[in-house]
């Protein structure tokens, strides 16, 4: 499994469902980036100048709210995901 650095997160993006407006489907280039995703992996947290570290506040398993463009897309085992830093992550969905 992947075992991120520092402050960085692997997410599981979520795919969105294909839509239709009036029965035309939107082309798959034209839809919005997903910006949801599910915590797989966290790593030990960043460390402050004075050589504390900070834990991260997210947790393996929660569902979460990211920047558009943030992170790094990877392939592992024939599975995406992506790699953020937590920073990037907007909100932790309930």
């Amino acid at each position: 499994m992947l075992k991120p650095l520092g402050d960085r997160v692997v997410l599981k993006v979520q795919k969105e469902e294909e839509q239709s407006i009036g029965g035309i489907v939107i082309a798959s280039n034209a839809k919005e980036k997903p910006t949801t995703g599910e915590v797989i992996a966290v790593g030990n947290g960043r460390i402050l100048d004075n050589g504390q570290r900070v834990e991260p506040e997210v947790k393996v398993g929660q569902s979460v709210v990211f920047d558009k463009y943030a992170g790094s897309e990877v392939k592992y085992e024939g599975e995406e995901y992506l790699v953020i830093r937590e920073n990037d992550i907007i909100a932790v969905v309930d």
